[in-house]
């Protein structure tokens, strides 16, 4: 669905926020008080908001979240447009980033080679003429970044979190996820369809007549679905255990004859004598598709991979064909400005070079260090309801606080910059730019085969509004872009601040201990550190997140999958829990002081409630249910809340609100 190593194996010393001086009065606007808080807590904060903003054309939502990704993506777009009009040093930073930018930027030479660039890879495609020259080709483009019908990575073992290992993952399929080639539902038709059409619209504009072109489309489509069949489901993918299948290459030689495990990894370049095989049932069907398929049809599929994947990088028509498919899934009414678009392109395949050009411009080291405040707070925090626990013995509570404090704590950016030499870049070759940049990307993760692995490696880039927990490296990890407002004001009072990114960093820290995380030690190994009896009861627990998610309905009757998404959900309902307690340990969590007409605690809630503000295209919101593992924002606010006691207490929420749950049945995990 991605940093300065610091273990900490002692107790952190609690440094109080309280310390902090705020320096300006952040004042809350927007609440609805027409509407009862226990109602719908989401709507009393957003409601205004949501009800008078537009969603920009070329989005499929707006607000906070990832949708924050846009404006960061226009700020992006101005160093690039600056740094691209430079005299810079050939083979600098700011020479291959100003320069990618360039190339991509220049639509008339782009438009004026058409699919020229992608020619000699159609043509190789033709030159299949058997399996042996099939799967060379699949190998060679997996060396660019193009995984076709093997998705070959390197990244830690799970079960010796020190060194790294080679690993194959399910592929295969052009619709978002296996589900989708067999649901019948209105929606997931009209997505069938524009992806069908998206395919014969490829197959048209590089030679096919339209007859052809819709042939070739259907079967395209009919080996997908043929593949799709093996593949897990989102839920099934949730099981660590299950994705952890560590094969020595001499067996899969043994299993696999089509796919000729030992040429493969040969030519990719791989020395390795074991591979982890995360999704074993797809490469069993793999091996036998290849020769049930015949090669003529294999090579169609080909050419529509190779075509989806390059198609944005072509001339407009193809960019075009693109769009017209996304628009169908995303709701999206127009494309995004060219500006935008690049600054995206950059941010993925030079993503830690605009990086360090962005936080000298726009991140505070005194926001960085205020941050490190907030996460040892709420690290102290974690470790007293740990002790408090009722249901945890202590044997398995020493371990959950080892754990705890052996987390490393990534903010900002990371403290080494990721080398870009290998990466070739001139001005006026944008695809090849893709290309050298994706296939210097495929070299960065085969050096790491069969090395220990590198801590301080960060799999985000600094710009990016998001946040992540890694469980292989017992890591947090905060970037840049996420450390501004609503989520985090250095300025602001601690109300908000705790509310804002004091719930992310809960959220964060949980994930250490949600359904997969709880599966890792402190090392980040996949080992049991429970009692039997424990961990029943963390289970039991766990369910009772699913059953409660699972009964709330986004739009009509489409409701949240609670199975797939319960380790976020976790993490809210218990983040949440976690900030409040850091919070309560401040002063002004302590005193009654109000705000504007709040007390602490109200603005604390409402500042959750606004860190979720996002509205989003029904289409987008249908694509969420489907395959992101978050909860919708409007549940991001009101399932958590529903099981914090204390929100009851702020806005004397009372039997007979819609959002009130008995005390009984409120959802106490950490």
């Amino acid at each position: 669905m991605k940093k300065s190593l610091v273990l900490f194996i002692a107790f952190l010393a609690f440094t109080s926020c309280s310390k902090h001086e705020r320096k300006k009065n952040i004042t809350i606007t927007g609440i609805d008080s027409t509407l009862r808080p226990g109602d719908d807590f989401f709507r009393y904060v957003n409601g205004k908001w949501y009800d008078s903003i537009s969603i920009p054309a070329s989005q499929s939502g707006v607000g906070a979240y990832m949708f924050m990704n846009f404006p960061q993506r226009i700020r992006m777009q101005g160093i690039l447009d600056s740094i691209s009009k430079s005299k810079n040093a050939e083979g600098s930073i700011a020479q291959k980033v100003g320069d990618f930018y360039a190339s991509g930027m220049d639509t008339v030479m782009i438009d004026k080679r058409g699919y020229e660039p992608i020619k000699p890879l159609l043509a190789k495609i033709d030159a299949i003429n058997d399996l042996p020259s099939l799967m060379n080709f699949v190998v060679n483009e997996v060396k660019a970044d193009n995984s076709s019908i093997v998705n070959f990575g390197v990244s830690t073992d799970d079960k010796n979190s020190k060194m790294n290992i080679a690993q194959i993952y399910q592929t295969g399929i052009g619709l978002p996820d296996r589900d989708y080639y067999f649901k019948s539902d209105s929606s997931t038709v009209a997505i069938q369809k524009a992806y069908k059409k998206y395919l014969a619209t490829l197959f048209q504009q590089t030679g096919s007549n339209a007859d052809e072109a819709k042939k070739n489309a259907d079967l395209v489509y009919s080996i997908d679905k043929q593949i799709a069949v093996s593949h897990k489901t989102k839920v099934e993918l949730r099981d660590v255990h299950a994705n952890y299948n560590k094969i020595a290459v001499a067996d899969l030689v043994k299993r696999h004859p089509n796919i000729n495990w030992t040429a493969f990894l040969n030519n990719l370049g791989a020395k390795t004598d074991f591979i982890n095989v995360s999704q074993p049932a797809y490469y069993d069907a793999l091996n036998k598709l290849l020769k049930t398929i015949p090669i003529n049809n294999w090579k169609i599929y080909l050419k529509a991979n190779s075509l989806e994947r390059y198609a944005d990088y072509l001339s407009k028509p193809f960019a075009d064909a693109s769009f017209e498919y996304t628009k169908v899934l995303s709701g999206q009414a127009v494309q995004k400005s060219r500006g935008e678009k690049m600054a995206n392109v950059i941010d993925n395949y030079l993503g830690e070079a605009l990086g360090e050009l962005y936080v000298k411009k726009y991140f505070s080291e005194d926001a960085k260090k205020r941050m490190l405040d907030l996460v040892n707070n709420l690290q102290k925090a974690y470790a007293k309801r740990i002790d408090n626990l009722k249901w945890m013995s202590p044997v398995t509570k020493q371990k959950a606080k080892e754990k705890l404090f052996a987390i490393t704590k990534k903010i900002g950016y990371p403290d080494k910059w990721r080398d870009y030499s290998n990466v070739d870049i001139a001005r006026n070759t944008y695809f090849e730019n893709v290309v050298s940049a994706a296939k210097a990307g495929y070299q960065f993760q085969l050096a790491k085969l069969g090395k220990p692995v590198d801590k301080s490696q960060w799999y985000t880039t600094p710009p990016t509004v998001t946040a992540y927990n890694n469980p292989t490296a017992n890591e947090i990890v905060f970037p840049a872009g996420i450390l501004q407002s609503p989520y985090f004001d250095n300025d602001a009072d601690d109300a908000l601040n705790y509310g804002g990114i004091g719930m992310v960093i809960g959220h964060e820290i949980t994930h250490t201990f949600d359904d997969q995380g709880a599966q890792y030690d402190k090392d980040g190994n996949l080992k049991n550190w429970w009692t039997k009896e424990d961990y029943a009861q963390f289970k039991s627990r766990i369910q009772q997140v699913i059953n409660l998610y699972s009964t709330y309905t986004v739009l009509d009757n489409l409701h949240i999958n609670g199975a797939m998404t319960v380790g976020e959900n976790t993490a809210d309902i218990a983040g949440i829990a976690v900030a409040y307690d850091a919070f309560k340990m401040t002063e002004q969590g302590k005193g009654k002081e109000k705000i504007d007409g709040f007390t602490p605690d109200q603005r604390f809630f409402i500042s959750i409630a606004r860190i979720w503000r996002v509205k989003m295209k029904d289409e987008f919101l249908r694509l969420w249910i489907n395959n992101n593992p978050h909860s919708p924002p409007t549940w991001r606010v009101n399932g958590p809340l529903m099981n914090t006691t204390p929100f009851y207490d702020a806005f004397n929420v009372k039997q007979g609100d819609k959002m009130y749950l008995p005390e009984k049945d409120r959802i106490t995990i950490w």
